[in-house]
């Protein structure tokens, strides 16, 4: 019997990022669990509402992240193990893992339009609640858009350079695509600092904005509920946090392409990036249409 392979599939060696990887996000979670009760020092000790556990666990995240993909690169790159059998499967799996996104992102819409469309089911007379001054959605929102919507045309752009084999478009495009990110990520945190409410948690909603009664330099201006604070970050903080994701991704790929890794026909890490950098971009596009637009209310007019 020959000893030449005689499938597509291609069987990986024994690989430790799957323990590694399983131990990592084991820590992360207690890490953060204990993090987020300080009160339980009497079961803990001294690491309850210490978030140095957490990092660990995170640590070792990242490490199995890059590893891992470090293996998968090696893989493609070097042992040119990836048939087009196995590239067909990466894609199904890339496919997947967008899907479980959008869900992720259905919950945050959905805990927001519970509220805004039965206020009164909540305790509240309208949407936004009484005392939120909402941020403008034609000024820095707006410029934010378009930002996000230029570095989807220009990854584009940088996709079809690769496929048709022009480097010199490829990398531009693609330098461009990180710019724009990391100048949405810069409106988004310039924005979150002009923000006229807050992010809170359970508790009396007037005591906890009277505590804060310094916001837009009026006693009388207190935020008002924490859960108009609350969905409004959930949602637009975890599509800026995907955007630092698809950034850090973008990067990735902007090394490997300098290196040569992606030829016209061999590329699917580079078009994994431009599904991911797309798929952010639909997802602000609604965030943007239905938290800024639709739920400005009568109360817009932050800068």
């Amino acid at each position: 019997m020959s000893g030449d392979v005689k499938h597509d599939y291609h069987l990986v060696n024994p690989s430790p990022w799957p323990l590694i990887g399983s131990l990592g996000a084991f820590t992360l979670a207690v890490g953060a669990v204990l993090w987020m009760n300080k009160d339980a020092a009497a079961d803990f000790g001294p690491i309850a509402g210490q978030p140095w556990v957490m990092i660990g666990g995170f640590a070792l995240v990242l490490y199995t992240m890059i590893g891992w993909w470090r293996d998968v690169v090696r893989e493609s790159v070097v042992t040119k193990e990836h048939t087009p059998v196995i590239k067909l499967g990466l894609r199904y799996g890339m496919i997947l893992f967008i899907a479980s996104e959008v869900m992720f992102f259905v919950a945050w819409f959905w805990a927001y339009f519970a509220v805004a469309f039965f206020p009164t089911d909540h305790g509240f007379a309208s949407w936004p609640p009484h005392g939120i001054q909402t941020f403008d959605p034609w000024h820095l929102p707006l410029v934010g858009t378009l930002v996000l919507l230029t570095s989807g045309t220009t990854i584009t752009w940088s996709h079809h350079s690769v496929q048709t084999g022009d480097r010199s478009g490829a990398i531009w495009g693609l330098a461009i695509t990180i710019l724009l990110g990391l100048l949405f990520t810069t409106l988004q945190a310039y924005e979150y600092s002009h923000a006229a409410f807050f992010f809170g948690a359970s508790g009396d909603v007037r005591e906890a904005a009277s505590a804060l009664s310094f916001v837009a330099g009026s006693p009388d201006a207190v935020v008002e509920p924490i859960v108009y604070g609350s969905t409004f970050f959930m949602a637009t903080g975890f599509h800026g946090f995907h955007v630092i994701i698809g950034t850090i991704f973008l990067i990735v790929c902007f090394g490997r392409l300098l290196a040569g890794h992606f030829t016209p026909k061999s590329h699917f890490g580079f078009e994994a990036a431009a599904w991911y950098w797309h798929f952010v971009d639909v997802v602000w596009l609604f965030l943007f249409a239905t938290i800024y637009v639709w739920g400005a209310g009568a109360h817009a007019g932050g800068h």
